[in-house]
């Protein structure tokens, strides 16, 4: 974990207003030190050295996180979210590294307590609620264009980028659209595991592919420069969408169901046509996602197992990052929602063993020194690192945001 960044001052969410009397306030989990510091690496001086070099001169992109602080009784957070005043984990990210966060904001706690929840009214409060929080501070800015990660790079903020995991609260009406560009908003996702008008999600026992009006919708996207995520939709709807858009695709947050043979996993063939198609997929780190038969005890080297195996399928151009870590116990947070995340479903007849927190990729602060780390020891060149840590997000965001 580095030093906290300079620019950093301290903040504390909400900092302007007074707990208690303009806001209910939670008792929230520690952004550091909640449990320990990984020991899986061994690094020498001259490999830290390097690791913190290539995490301070590149340019390095979270491909999906949620950098928010949650309630350190887990069982609080339906209450905390529907307050919509998420705290973001100012003093994790400072010390993470990274250069700009793709912050998939939980719609008023939508994706995690009923499909029913990815409420427009929701998703609205949930982005205005967060620039507020942004607005009274200096050291992370809202990303709308590729230049704004550049500032952020070169003046030591961190650049925040608005993104929503599923289209569902745009119902039929695809000027909806625009209006989140206009918000901000610049990734979204198809569908969140249950089907939406646009397509169909993971959980769904059959998938129909991209409607009719998810394919107006895609175009939508494609001429606003709206970044769009297949993370969570059904395979034919994956497809569906690669096919129809006429930018490249991103899978922001997924592994290889080659590796882990589980429907939260993307199929080798999905994976391969967002390559061809120029897109990226981001390797994620939530409990019990990116598992490996090699590490079946989710820890770094799982999720670099399915790193490994993404390279040697379509090349180091098409493989990034994007952990899907929060500041919080997120296993506690997968236990007590397990049937809204699909989970259940993506193990059905995979035994895996389970474990209290991902070692080595715990949380937004400790994810991409780990990983960098990880790359460093494994031999890859300061070339292929920066590509993975950003310059293939840059890549694409270069194309798809025009």
């Amino acid at each position: 974990m580095l030093e906290p960044a300079k620019r950093y001052t301290g903040y504390r969410s909400y900092e302007y207003l007074e707990p208690g009397v303009d806001y209910r306030a939670f008792d929230l989990a520690p952004e550091l030190g909640r449990v320990p510091a990984y020991s899986g690496l061994s690094l020498d001086s001259g490999q830290r050295e390097r690791v913190q070099r290539l995490l301070t001169d590149g340019v390095v992109i979270s491909l999906h996180d949620h950098p928010s602080v949650f309630p350190e009784e887990i069982r609080q957070t339906v209450d905390y979210n529907r307050t919509a005043r998420h705290h973001t984990g100012f003093e994790g990210l400072a010390r993470s590294g990274m250069t700009a966060v793709f912050d998939n904001l939980m719609d008023g706690t939508c994706c995690i307590t009923s499909q029913a929840g990815w409420k427009w009214t929701d998703v609205v409060a949930d982005i205005g609620m967060r620039l507020s929080d942004i607005a009274h501070q200096d050291y992370v800015i809202k990303v709308e264009r590729v230049a704004d990660i550049h500032r952020a790079h070169e003046s030591g903020r961190m650049g925040l980028v608005l993104a929503l995991e599923a289209a569902t609260m745009i119902e039929n009406e695809v000027d909806r659209v625009d209006m989140l560009y206009g918000f901000g908003v610049r990734q979204m996702g198809i569908a969140y595991s249950e089907a939406n008008t646009l397509g169909s999600g993971l959980k769904e026992r059959s998938d129909g592919g991209l409607t009719l009006f998810g394919e107006k919708a895609v175009r939508r996207m494609n001429k606003l420069g709206i970044a769009i995520d297949i993370s969570h939709s059904g395979d034919q709807t994956s497809l569906d969408t690669i096919r129809h858009s006429t930018k490249p695709i991103l899978i922001t947050h997924a592994g290889s169901r080659t590796v882990w043979p589980s429907n939260r996993m993307k199929p080798d063939s999905v994976i391969r046509a967002a390559a061809e198609r120029g897109g990226v997929i981001g390797l994620e780190a939530a409990p019990h996602t990116t598992m490996s038969a090699a590490h079946p005890r989710h820890c770094l080297e799982s999720v670099m197992d399915h790193f490994t195996h993404c390279v040697d399928l379509v090349g180091i151009d098409h493989v990034a990052f994007g952990p899907d870590t929060l500041f919080g116990d997120h296993v506690g947070l997968h236990d007590t929602f397990a049937e809204h995340l699909s989970l259940n479903e993506a193990h059905a007849g995979t035994p895996y063993e389970r474990v209290p927190y991902v070692d080595g990729l715990e949380n937004p602060a400790e994810c991409f020194w780990n990983i960098a780390g990880w790359l460093v020891v494994n031999g890859y060149s300061d070339d292929e690192i920066g590509k993975v840590l950003g310059g293939n997000v840059l890549r694409v965001l270069e194309e798809v945001w025009h």
